[in-house]
């Protein structure tokens, strides 16, 4: 009897082990014929089931895993040599179901119109543009340069650039999702910008990168970021990831710009254009509100600014002045009439082309 009862403890353990431990399904993954299961069907026969994992599906997860690791790693070496550094922060790769598949389906019925109008104007300025600026420090052209004499290096010439060498643009969506953008259907009109945008640029061969974020979702994430699509790894069911953005806790913005404004920094394109959109001005805890918190995005949009990124703000709360007032005139952009925002949003993308 005690030899009985030793052989079922020990049983009781193993199987307690087999379905804690990660090995557990590793070990039986080379079974191209599928693994039996000690479940016995009405007959008594035993049920079969396929094999639970599946290499290309392993390597699919293995590759995400990855990717938000970058993501993460990217993110914190942005931050690091600021006021924001000792921020607990996590960039979130969000997943998408079928419903937010429907629900862009039925966006982009409600958008194509106006996406279509204004793409179709962009395109041929797309195809047949011929930069007017020149490339410097050519040895033959057809201008002088004369600033470049000092060099010798025989290189005197500015060369007008072909059609192939035109000025390219490369775009950055950052989206506050701060609580307050619940409110008078605020979120839904920058759910339908963003959707807009995106489309617009996939049609125009833009590249397009599109970050939400919040603040204080918790004491351990201080600072959440969801990148919905990204510049290094554009997938075409980013648009699905878009129908995930919420109005959440509170708002960084100052860690936020930093973040995507050094991965647009580092984009190829000529041109690089970061686009804010927000409700309200900067409030997280610790005190990260008020002019300390001003200084740290005037500061912040100052060196992007001198990075080659330009930066703009559509305001769309109630707290334009003070969104107005960090910006300055020059970036920023009262998008007041939420029924014309996502018209309007693109429209003023099309004009860097």
């Amino acid at each position: 009897m005690f030899e009985a009862d030793r052989k079922a403890e020990e049983d009781g353990i193993a199987l307690a082990k087999s379905a804690d431990s990660d090995d557990s399904t590793s070990k039986n993954a080379g079974d191209s014929s599928g693994k039996r299961s000690s479940d016995l069907g009405e007959d008594g026969s035993p049920i079969y089931h396929p094999a639970d994992s599946n290499p290309l599906d392993e390597d699919a997860e293995r590759a995400k895993r990855d990717f938000r690791k970058k993501l993460n790693r990217d993110a914190r070496e942005a931050v690091a040599a600021s006021i924001h550094r000792g921020v607990r922060l996590i960039v979130h790769r969000p997943d998408y179901t079928p419903e937010d598949e429907r629900e862009y389906d039925r966006l982009r019925r409600e958008l194509q119109a106006v996406v279509r109008e204004i793409t179709d104007k962009a395109l041929p300025l797309l195809e047949h543009e011929i930069s007017a600026e020149f490339a410097r420090k050519k040895q033959y052209g057809g201008r002088f340069a004369a600033d470049s004499v000092a060099n010798l290096d025989f290189r005197h010439f500015a060369k007008k650039r072909p059609p192939t060498e035109a000025p390219s643009l490369a775009v950055a969506l950052r989206v506050d999702e701060s609580a307050s953008m619940a409110a008078h259907g605020r979120l839904a009109a920058a759910k339908r910008a963003v959707a807009a945008v995106y489309d617009f640029c996939r049609r125009c061969g833009i590249p397009i990168m599109i970050y939400g974020d919040t603040a204080d979702a918790s004491r351990l994430e201080q600072m959440s970021v969801y990148a919905y699509a990204d510049l290094d790894r554009p997938d075409d069911t980013d648009r699905y990831r878009l129908m995930k953005l919420q109005a959440r806790s509170n708002n960084r913005d100052g860690m936020a710009i930093r973040i995507l404004g050094e991965r647009l920094a580092a984009a190829p394109q000529q041109t690089k254009l970061l686009i804010s959109i927000s409700d309200g001005q900067p409030k997280a805890m610790d005190d990260y509100a008020g002019e300390p918190a001003i200084r740290d995005m005037r500061q912040t949009i100052a060196e992007f600014e001198r990075k080659g990124v330009k930066c703009l703000a559509a305001a769309i709360g109630q707290d334009k002045e003070v969104i107005c007032r960090i910006y300055g005139n020059e970036r920023y952009l009262d998008m007041s009439d939420l029924k014309a925002f996502r018209a309007e949003l693109v429209r003023l993308i099309a004009r860097f082309l």
